[in-house]
């Protein structure tokens, strides 16, 4: 289990890992590379820059796997926007290179796996694409053939074998993958700790400085001195505007049903929908009759849901109505996910930055594939290698293919800055109803106020300390969520998910509404229900 995580809910995955705990940094130290961040991205990092003999120092603000690695789903399948669209959008050449990084990443995994020795439920399967009819994207044929001239091992069937509905034609992705995402990130750190690395949790890094050849990354607990730096944390900290023009941050919803075992196929399924569903299985207990079946999707803008719970309930319909031997369901979680406007992920050097500082960024749906590709990407980089995958990941590019998508998300986060100038969700905050939060005017400012079940009252700035918009709340997480760039607060304002580095202002309420709530408050209508 793990100690500290970046929401309240919980994933199968965090019920069902020991992942190792480290201590904070203590002191300043030396290094050659400094990787900010435990989770895939990070230890895959570090484990391979290890492997190279470099000296590698890892440190995040909870400790391992605490942030999105925990809240995935954990496969490796075909890119987020499919082939046909990297095709379209960056060239047949471009395709053919994400198509080789993707394969090598999954191969990168499973050697780790084996070289390690680590117990990660890792198995190669195969993955369906299957279109709705008129909602989505319909052309199956069309990214059968940009796949198939990608080098992608693809065939189109009829239908996805061994299910109980007919999902009708489908492009079959063979030698994909699944595993457990917890356990793999201890069997790295293992390895990591085993090759002399060292790894700090609890320690919340605050800033880069520095020139290319000596960087200085400042913590709540002291400074380290690298020479490099890779910035691993989902979304980069250290860059205030740049990169957050180029992508967008999603809340993504999954549940887990119980299903008996043998009813479902043991493959990876997704959907051309909008919203779109994906599923794979998972096996906590080999011993026990039922599997637990992972279904995923109902996305949508960090910040823009106060009330997202009706996302699992969505899913759940979904799911029986496709899946009628379908159980209880035991898991309920959500995630973040960053859009990148024009598809690929950001992996390299931090643009308008030192040659030395790094990121890995813009996972999308690819979380696992992307951020694996990137620690091999970004070794390379460190090591003086070339690496033929660097142009079409590269974060300086410029974004032409989506760029419909990049104006529209632009646009709606410059709007965003219009809130300032409205009043409160609420007039008092005797009004918010225990376990619930809301935004409170307060003569010039605006309070993000939460209310426990004890009545007592927490109260920050609404004011999102990286570029100040205004914080909105999530009762699924009971968290403070920008829907600017995607960084997230708990209730006392300290920071969950970046890009914000440092806590939402503390705030004090008028005695007025500091009133506990008595027995009626609790049952109030939520603020904007």
């Amino acid at each position: 289990m793990l100690e500290a995580t970046n929401g309240m809910s919980s994933s199968v995955w965090m019920a069902t890992a020991d992942v190792p705990v480290f201590p904070p940094l203590a002191a300043d130290i030396d290094t050659e590379v400094c990787v900010i961040g435990a989770g895939i991205a990070g230890l895959s990092t570090a484990y391979l820059l290890g492997r190279q003999g470099r000296s590698v120092v890892v440190i995040d603000a909870l400790g391992v796997g605490a942030g999105e690695t925990g809240r995935t789903t954990a496969h490796f399948f075909p890119p987020d926007e499919w082939y046909t669209d990297v095709e379209s959008g960056f060239g047949e050449q471009a395709a053919k290179r994400v198509a080789d990084s993707f394969s090598q990443a999954i191969t990168q995994v499973e050697s780790i796996i084996a070289l390690e020795n680590i117990e990660c439920e890792f198995e190669r399967l195969s993955g369906y694409l299957y279109a709705l009819p008129d909602n989505g994207f319909q052309d199956l044929q069309k990214e059968f053939e940009a796949a198939h001239r990608a080098g992608a091992d693809v065939e189109l069937l009829d239908r996805v074998p061994g299910l109980s509905f007919d999902t009708g034609p489908c492009v079959h992705y063979r030698n994909q993958a699944q595993f457990h995402p917890l356990k793999y990130l201890a069997g790295l750190a293992h390895g990591i700790t085993r090759q002399g690395g060292k790894i700090y949790g609890g320690t919340r890094a605050l800033d880069v400085s520095g020139n290319d050849t000596l960087q200085t990354v400042s913590t709540t607990n002291g400074r380290i001195r690298a020479k490099a730096v890779v910035v691993a944390t989902n979304t980069p900290f250290n860059d205030r505007v740049v990169m957050h023009t180029k992508q967008a941050g999603y809340r993504t919803y999954a549940i887990g049903v119980r299903v008996p075992r043998g009813s479902v196929p043991r493959i990876l399924l997704w959907d051309t929908g909008d919203p779109y569903y994906y599923i794979r299985l998972e096996t906590p207990d080999p011993s026990a009759p039922d599997d637990i079946l992972i279904v995923g999707g109902a996305d949508h803008k960090v910040g823009e849901d106060t009330h997202p719970e009706h996302r699992y309930d969505e899913i759940e319909r979904w799911v029986r109505e496709r899946f009628p031997m379908a159980q209880a369901v035991e898991y309920r979680w959500s995630g973040e996910v960053m859009e990148p406007s024009d598809g690929p992920a950001y992996l390299g050097r931090n643009p308008m930055d030192d040659k030395n500082v790094y990121v890995i960024t813009g996972d999308s749906g690819n979380g696992m594939t992307h951020t694996t590709i990137g620690a091999m990407l970004v070794t390379d980089m460190i090591m003086g290698r070339e690496n033929p995958w660097s142009s079409v990941y590269d974060p300086a590019r410029k974004v032409k293919h989506g760029m419909s998508d990049f104006v529209v998300e632009q646009a709606d986060t410059l709007s965003k800055y219009g809130e300032w100038v409205t009043g409160g969700e609420v007039d008092s905050a005797q009004e918010i109803a225990a376990g619930e939060g809301a935004i409170l005017r307060d003569g010039t400012r605006k309070l993000a106020v939460f209310r426990d079940e004890q009545g007592a009252l927490h109260a920050v700035s609404a004011k999102c300390t990286h570029l100040g918009c205004v914080v909105h709340w999530n009762s699924a997480e009971r968290s403070w969520d920008c829907p600017c760039h995607g960084s997230r607060f708990d209730v006392d304002g300290e920071v969950l998910h970046g890009p914000a580095a440092t806590a939402l202002e503390a705030a004090t309420l008028d005695s007025g509404d500091m009133k506990q709530a008595g027995p009626g408050d609790a049952h109030r209508p939520r603020p904007g229900v």
